[in-house]
């Protein structure tokens, strides 16, 4: 009996590794047969909106920015961990007050760091 059961947890996972895999490779391939194939020379070019590149299209950019923008979503990320802490504070007692406040200092920390070493500043 519990061999049977244990086989039915790897059918279940074969099923859904299945699933995983068929259903985007049907979808690819109904859209490849349904989409309309127009062939041109405007679309096999670099860009479609009419101006020729005069350029290489690599252009370097200062990995500054690149960071501003992940502090940005890491702090955005982590701020949102706040409102269901906020909308359940009165069920959860003292002990999540604490938690949230160590969540909340290490954040500050983080930010502290990064102010120090001048990630913050936009060029």
């Amino acid at each position: 009996m519990e061999l049977n059961v244990y086989q039915n947890n790897y059918l279940i996972v074969f099923v859904f590794l299945c699933l995983g895999v068929l259903l985007p490779a049907v979808a690819l391939y109904l859209g490849k047969l349904l989409r309309p194939h127009k062939p041109s020379d405007a679309k096999y070019t670099t860009y479609e909106s009419g101006i020729e590149p005069f350029h290489d299209s690599r252009v370097q950019f200062n990995v500054r920015y690149y960071i501003f923008a992940l502090m940005f979503v890491i702090f955005d990320v982590e701020t949102v961990f706040l409102y269901p802490w906020a909308v359940a504070y009165n069920k959860l007692g003292i002990f999540a007050l604490i938690e949230m406040l160590i969540f909340v200092i290490m954040l500050l920390i983080g930010l502290v760091y990064a102010w120090k070493k001048k990630v913050l500043r936009w060029i």
